[in-house]
């Protein structure tokens, strides 16, 4: 049997609503979820739930993550201060793709002010289902 993946949820009060739909969409589709936070629209600091799911895939507690903020800018930079962090600014599929595929990037970060929770979904499928290119990618990785 495959072992399920376990993906890591953050966001800040602007992209709460998108992280529970988010939540109940993996859920369904048989991923196992840990949410970092937040828990509500109450306004909060973005870098406090970035760090915590930062640190969830460090020690291996989740493989990858999903995160959202307003324009996905300062949730994304928080969680880039980490060494072995790659998370990448995704607002179409083609972006989530190049990130997975030339970046091998581990967090996907959405602007939740300015795209639809369609477009989220394609995004997250696109990026948990495309594998890392390696080769020439991983030689520019390790120079980050």
């Amino acid at each position: 049997m495959l072992k399920k993946k376990i993906i890591g949820l953050a966001c800040d009060h602007a992209g709460f609503l998108f992280k529970e739909k988010t939540k109940n969409v993996l859920e369904k589709k048989g991923y196992d979820i840990i949410d970092y936070g937040c828990y509500s629209e109450e306004s909060v600091d973005y870098p406090d739930f970035a760090h915590k799911l930062a640190k969830g895939i460090i020690n291996n507690n989740c493989e990858m993550g999903i995160q959202f903020c307003g324009s996905g800018n300062g949730i994304n930079m928080s969680s880039n201060k980490h060494k072995e962090i790659r998370s990448a600014l995704c607002w179409k599929e083609e972006i989530a793709e190049q990130a997975r595929l030339h970046n091998n990037a581990n967090i996907c970060t959405m602007p939740a002010r300015y795209i639809s929770f369609e477009e989220v979904e394609k995004i997250i499928n696109i990026f948990l289902k495309t594998e890392f290119e390696g080769g020439r990618h991983q030689r520019r990785i390790e120079k980050i």
